[in-house]
């Protein structure tokens, strides 16, 4: 599956709608597309998801390392796959857009605002692709797709600027149906505030597909072989719906390689399922917490939490597992009450990073002595009890007190850290139930 990214000068530029138009102008043009997003970002996929027709893959060197990430592209599907920057392409440190795109050896395309530009277009372009030397990184800046452009004058003068080993793809036009509107932890889900399919057709007819096609490129394998792993008996609870939204498609696609995965939806006061373990992804706990707290499945989640039933929450649900549940507005809500901790939200975000942990004593997604790479992004905070036990020491990040995260009460495990299979903590958490 051959593969291009779309990385962008900086964040606001437009990336997401030009990955969107990308799409649909490939998928046009015959080709079976695969869209993925570098970064650990949950929101963004979830549009590609709608435009594409399939899960997008997660590209993240930090959280899985460079084989990990390899591995996890090459489970896509299709025969051409666009992947989505984050923040601008040298932003972000050892996982940034232009660190993704050398470990997997694939082209850039940068996407420039350019309302107010022509020439400097161009200019940026350039400096883009000399600043990788500098900066140490193998990027290859190939095109451009000038967003928010114009035609006629306009487009022209941007074309005509480019050198000529710096190829013209196209342009996004400016269009006020294809902004995404915004809120905490970025833009709408997918299924929220879908782009109209009229506006990204249109938008698509501005772009070359078949360009960008030929400057694509067959990425590089992993250098080791997968680990074998056995398929366990086990059932495992997964929460799924409009509050636990932000589940990694590796996520999924793991558990259901060795159990068996019985999803729920307890905003809709779904039934807890017959399992053995449960999993609860984040989300947006806050936004149903009314829901969230006549929620009989969380009620009955409690109980056999206390029995000793393994369950697993990270971030949304580490806050649907504490006792409450307090709104920017002021409004507490109970919640399912395993973990010793009630839970505010505030107007501005409390964490945002990737976080490193080692685990202190054999838990649910490590052994003792263990390492997690992940991220966090939060707008919550947590006051725990003061006999709380954690789990983890926090060796990069925040996590949810004093340096610690992974709150513990029977074999419940609650985090503000989110983590991806290629670590291992899926696994440890399959063979721990």
């Amino acid at each position: 599956m051959k593969g291009v990214v779309l990385g962008g000068t900086a964040s606001g530029v437009g990336k997401t709608v030009a990955t969107l138009a990308t799409i649909t102008a490939l998928d046009r043009a015959g080709h079976a597309v695969q869209p993925a997003k570098a970064g650990p970002d949950f929101i963004d996929p979830s549009h590609h998801e709608r435009v594409a027709g399939r899960p997008s893959r997660t590209l993240d060197v930090w959280m899985q390392g460079e084989d990990g990430l390899r591995r996890n592209y090459h489970r896509g599907e299709g025969d051409v796959c666009v992947v989505e920057g984050v923040m601008g392409l040298y932003d972000g440190g050892v996982s940034s857009t232009a660190r993704v795109a050398a470990a997997l050896d694939l082209p850039v395309v940068l996407v420039v605002d350019a309302s107010a530009g022509m020439e400097s277009v161009a200019a940026t372009a350039l400096g883009f692709r000399e600043y990788a030397a500098h900066a140490g990184v193998d990027a290859d800046v190939v095109g451009v797709i000038a967003s928010r452009a114009h035609g006629g004058r306009h487009e022209r003068g941007i074309r005509e600027a480019l050198p000529d080993d710096i190829a013209y793809l196209g342009r996004v036009p400016p269009d006020p149906d294809l902004e995404i509107p915004d809120r905490h932890l970025g833009l709408h889900m997918g299924a929220e505030s879908p782009v109209p399919e009229s506006a990204l057709s249109a938008a698509a007819n501005h772009l070359d597909a078949d360009a960008l096609v030929d400057l694509a490129r067959t990425p590089l394998r992993p250098t080791a072989a997968e680990p074998a792993r056995e398929r366990t008996h086990a059932r495992v609870a997964v929460a799924r719906d409009a509050a636990f939204r932000f589940c990694y498609p590796a996520t999924l696609e793991r558990l259901a390689e060795r159990a068996t995965v019985v999803p729920f939806a307890p905003t809709t006061d779904d039934a807890l399922p017959d399992c053995d373990a449960v999993y609860l992804p984040g989300g947006y706990p806050e936004l149903h917490a009314p829901a969230l707290a006549d929620s009989s499945a969380l009620a009955d989640l409690a109980a056999r939490a206390a029995d000793g039933l393994p369950v697993l929450g990270e971030c949304g649900g580490l806050m649907a597992l504490a006792e409450s549940l307090t709104t920017v507005d002021g409004d507490t809500h109970a919640m399912a009450g395993v973990l010793p901790a009630t839970v505010r939200m505030h107007e501005r975000y409390q964490a945002l990073d990737h976080v490193e942990l080692r685990a202190r004593d054999d838990a649910l997604t490590a052994a003792a002595g263990g390492m997690l790479r992940g991220h966090e992004f939060h707008y919550s905070s947590a006051d725990v009890a003061a006999d709380a036990r954690f789990a983890f020491e926090v060796v990069r990040g925040d996590g949810i007190a004093d340096g610690l995260d992974g709150l513990r009460e029977h074999r419940t495990l609650g985090t503000y850290a989110h983590v991806h299979p290629e670590s291992g903590a899926f696994d440890a958490f399959l063979e721990a139930i």
